[in-house]
């Protein structure tokens, strides 16, 4: 399993995500540079939580024009998948290559605190950490009924930090090879970090 984070000006997970690929996959990522215009070929594309380029405009905005991108649209026209959290899933809306956008927290207060989030498909249920100011999820009324048709909500609140539409933590596109979450897996996989190992299993099921 071959993997790329995607580093932008602004990042400030993308240490922490490439160590938990190459804790989980056996293979050190590649580090790819957002003004790159080439994607090497690897199975999956992680876009890290941060702020790129310092959040101006709107969270993701200015990320989502960025070189590399049409680049990650081939990547996922081939069919391989693509990770992004927190401002990597703020990314992934503002390209339109997840549906929805977010926004500002409902208590309009940045949220740094552990919750509890249930896998939409088993029920099962996780802990993993987040960090965000920007991650109440929002759809129109007939976006998310066409999401929920498709399978498309992959992870829950089970108790809304944010305000999200329908306890929304993290979403599919329509072929499940895209997966954005505000939650971050890439901190719960080390049990050494305290934040147990939940995160890993979020990755390894997206990994298949």
């Amino acid at each position: 399993m071959r993997s790329a984070v995607i580093v932008f000006p602004g990042s400030n997970c993308d240490r922490d995500m490439a160590v938990a690929l190459h804790t989980i996959t056996g293979v050190a990522p590649l580090m790819v540079w957002h003004q790159d215009t080439h994607l090497p070929s690897v199975d999956l594309v992680a876009l890290p939580g941060g702020f790129s380029y310092g959040d101006y405009l709107r969270c993701g905005t200015m990320a989502a024009h960025a070189a590399i991108m049409p680049e990650i649209r081939r990547h996922i026209d081939q069919g391989r998948k693509v990770l992004g959290v927190c401002n990597g899933f703020q990314i992934l809306t503002e390209a339109h290559l997840l549906p929805g956008a977010l926004r500002r927290n409902q208590g309009l207060k940045f949220i740094h605190r552990t919750v509890t989030l249930q896998d939409a498909k088993d029920k099962q249920t996780l802990s993993m950490p987040i960090a965000h100011h920007d991650g109440c999820y929002l759809l129109d009324p007939s976006d998310l009924a066409r999401l929920q048709d498709q399978d498309g909500v992959a992870y829950r609140y089970t108790h809304n930090p944010n305000g999200s539409v329908d306890d929304i933590a993290g979403v599919f596109n329509e072929t499940k090879t895209v997966l954005g979450l505000m939650p971050h897996p890439e901190r719960a996989v080390d049990p050494d970090l305290g934040a147990g190992t939940d995160g890993r299993r979020v990755i390894e099921s997206f990994l298949g």
